[in-house]
């Protein structure tokens, strides 16, 4: 919306509202306020979501995991085109994405991370240029539902857009199918180091066979995987027209270089040059604490966020082997999902030779699925507790969402300092 456009008494009322609660939460310490603002915002004027989006050039990014990782990629690569309205906290659900389009009204651009369940609806409001979809995978049953579910709520809000450009991942099985009636599809070889949810064609119920990279139905010859027109490896982001450069990332993990791959596709689909993009994805380190270090009382914390099983088997696979201790936190509030029998797809086994703490509200839980995985540990149910009986020296904490949100608190309550590597990274 721009400020030369002045918005109906309705949407003025209504931002009027939202800048009142902001300042009341902050004045008494709430919290920043941004989730109230939006909730009354949307209140007051149900359809200020598509108004502050009028004019803007827009990007969806969703997926099970990475959303937060790829959408603060994509906003450092869209940077060069002009100011990029994107949640600085994740927020993803209608009043965060409405908090965040308040706060940057004149925003020529738009990269905003969506929840699955609410990529429909919000790309019926938003009208976006670019869809980007990152993966598909079991979430929690109890909060989101089948994933199947999922992937037809997505098909059938792409089909809605049929001019918005697609940026899907063709070794995502599910998101291929989403994605594979689309007009304007960007394919990104993504990886999907998680398969166990698509083992069976989504459009016909028949096997999926896997050969190295490619993957088919047997029960519809014409859905296989696509090729794609942007792909990377150990050094290299490559894409159309025999583009190659470099990619040295700030953030671990192979899954992030496919969430980078993914961001420059979509950057360069809203018009970014692409050299440009990727130096700029390599300039992301800390993502909303995740992937952060900070050090307290003789321990240098690095703190990684899983949530559900692909989550928790891509971060696993992050942990350094040569901390000198690890503790893992599982919470089973409602943003967690109650249900915590994903614990048994994710392969604990790994740790049969290092000494974990199992720790967070449901402490007990993981210690029965280490016990079983014969990865010798402890129990200490407060993750602060189980931090600081670790001894001087590295600590690597793996958690679930609430149980690493809570822990982030404390840690910044009790006086925690980024480490002296992240001081440098940050005045980089």
């Amino acid at each position: 919306m721009s400020s030369r456009t002045r918005p109906p008494l309705r949407t003025r009322a209504a931002l009027a509202a939202a800048a009142s609660a902001r300042w009341a939460s902050r004045a008494t310490g709430r919290g920043k306020g941004a989730m109230i603002g939006g909730l009354i915002a949307e209140k007051i004027d149900p359809r200020i979501m598509g108004r502050l989006t009028r004019g803007k050039s827009v990007a969806l990014i969703t997926g099970t995991n990475g959303k937060s990782t790829t959408t603060r990629m994509t906003a450092a690569a869209l940077a060069p085109l002009g100011e990029v309205a994107t949640q600085a906290d994740g927020a993803n659900m209608d009043a965060g994405i409405i908090a965040t389009l308040s706060l940057h009204r004149d925003a020529p651009v738009a990269a905003l991370e969506v929840d699955e369940l609410h990529v429909a609806h919000v790309a019926d409001t938003t009208v976006p240029r670019v869809i980007t979809l990152l993966n598909l995978s079991r979430d929690q049953l109890d909060r989101v539902g089948e994933i199947t579910a999922i992937e037809q709520s997505l098909r059938g809000g792409i089909a809605r857009h049929p001019d918005a450009i697609v940026v899907a991942n063709c070794d995502d099985v599910l998101v291929t199918s989403a994605a594979f009636d689309a007009p304007h599809t960007v394919w990104v070889a993504a990886s999907a180091g998680w398969v166990g949810d698509s083992i069976s064609c989504p459009r016909t119920g028949e096997p999926i066979i896997r050969r190295g990279d490619d993957w088919f139905s047997t029960g519809d010859d014409a859905f296989r995987r696509p090729a794609p027109s942007w792909w990377f490896d150990d050094t290299h982001l490559y894409g159309p027209d025999g583009f190659a450069a470099p990619m040295t990332l700030a953030v671990p993990g192979r899954a992030n270089r496919g969430n980078a791959a993914q961001a420059v596709a979509t950057a360069v689909a809203m018009g970014a040059d692409p050299h440009d993009a990727v130096r700029a994805v390599g300039t992301v380190g800390e993502i909303a604490g995740r992937y952060g270090t900070v050090e307290l009382a003789g321990h240098r914390i690095r703190t990684l966020l899983a949530k559900n099983p692909a989550g928790w088997q891509e971060a696993l696979s992050m942990i350094d082997p040569e901390a000198d201790s690890l503790v893992i936190a599982v919470n089973g509030q409602v943003a967690d999902g109650e249900d915590l029998s994903w614990l048994w797809d994710v392969r604990f086994e790994a740790f049969d030779q290092v000494k974990v703490i199992a720790s967070g509200e449901r402490a007990a839980d993981l210690s029965v699925r280490l016990l079983y995985a014969d990865a010798p540990h402890t129990v200490i149910d407060d993750p602060m507790e189980a931090v600081a009986s670790c001894p001087p020296g590295s600590v690597e904490v793996l958690a679930n969402y609430t149980a690493f949100r809570d822990l982030g608190v404390a840690l910044e309550r009790a006086g925690a300092r980024p480490s002296v590597g992240a001081r440098e990274e940050e005045s980089r």
